[in-house]
């Protein structure tokens, strides 16, 4: 029988590999009756978990979350609060939007929100239709208003390398791109109930359809580029309600899988060739409302490890 002899340089590379591999961590955000934030290992297996409050009456909780550099996590679990925790499950921050900058006896939900980088809190408010950015005291800084008529149903936003804002909303399913100062410079109607999109690196835009069952990469002139649709070709992936994506340096996509029931993963990792590399199947932890994610890279994942050893 011939044996098969790994050569130093394939040796170091397959260790390499699985020690990047070992190191992800994934922050996850269910609601639908789970109601918990957790941190796990790239198999599943969870370090850290803080259940949080349950849904609102006719709403689901969880649609974005963020780790941030500090170590902390910028979550909600209303749809009318932003809220930080420390992995010593301390809040430390918390903007109710009911109660702040105007919006006393309006109605308004939020379901998308980000730590910029000045150290503000960006929040888009579904219902009064704006984005808004508030200081640490929960003063506002700035704002514009949403055009189109995403006012009420916005999910998903996130900042392209430019600092503009790809604003996802599910009625009447368009992606609209705003530039700082609110102004509309570029936008995609895919006609479904989109949920998330972001710009890739090479400038194409990739979306998460939401109800579509699709997840499609579109250039600048608007042509789709890439996409897969209701399964992924050569596996048994069925795909329920895309929503959060990421895109990872060596140009795979992690794609959000969520309302797939219990015989898909809840998170997939594939490649530009289609191939999936990883899966995330933790059914019983999160069950079929994982709408929101985020795949933690070394150093975030080795912040996670390190302040977790210090809580011990």
């Amino acid at each position: 029988m011939q044996k098969h002899i790994l050569t130093p340089i394939l040796t170091i590379f397959i260790f390499l590999t699985s020690a990047i591999q070992a190191e992800r961590l994934v922050l996850v955000g269910a609601s639908y009756g789970k109601n918990i934030l957790a941190i796990c290992e790239a198999d599943g297996t969870p370090i850290w978990q803080f259940k949080t409050g349950g849904p609102e009456r006719g709403h689901t909780g969880h649609h974005d979350v963020h780790f941030l550099p500090n170590g902390n996590i910028l979550f909600h679990d209303t749809w009318t609060a932003v809220k930080e925790i420390t992995l010593g499950k301390k809040i430390v921050w918390e903007y109710d939007c009911t109660k702040s900058n105007g919006n006393e006896g309006k109605r308004v939900h939020v379901h998308a929100f980000a730590r910029m980088p000045n150290g503000n809190t960006a929040i888009i408010e579904s219902g009064v239709g704006r984005v808004i950015e508030v200081g640490k005291d929960g003063k506002l800084i700035n704002q514009f208003p949403l055009k189109r008529d995403g006012r009420q149903d916005t999910r998903w936003v996130r900042q392209t390398p430019k600092g503009h804002w790809l604003v996802s909303s599910e009625r009447p399913g368009v992606v609209t791109e705003y530039d700082k100062s609110g102004k509309l410079v570029w936008d995609y109607l895919i006609k479904t109930r989109v949920y998330g999109a972001i710009r890739l690196r090479n400038g194409n835009t990739l979306i998460a359809s939401g109800g579509g069952k699709s997840v499609v990469e579109v250039n600048p002139e608007k042509e789709i580029v890439w996409q897969i649709k209701d399964k992924v070709p050569g596996t048994e992936i069925g795909l329920g309600w895309m929503t959060c994506l990421q895109e990872l340096p060596n140009g795979n996509r992690i794609v959000g899988n969520c309302h797939a029931g219990p015989d898909n993963p809840q998170i997939f990792e594939i490649t530009k060739d289609k191939k999936v590399v990883w899966e995330f199947d933790e059914f019983e932890l999160v069950g079929n409302g994982l709408a929101c994610w985020q795949v933690l890279d070394d150093k975030q994942s080795s912040l996670v490890r390190e302040k977790l050893a210090a809580l011990q």
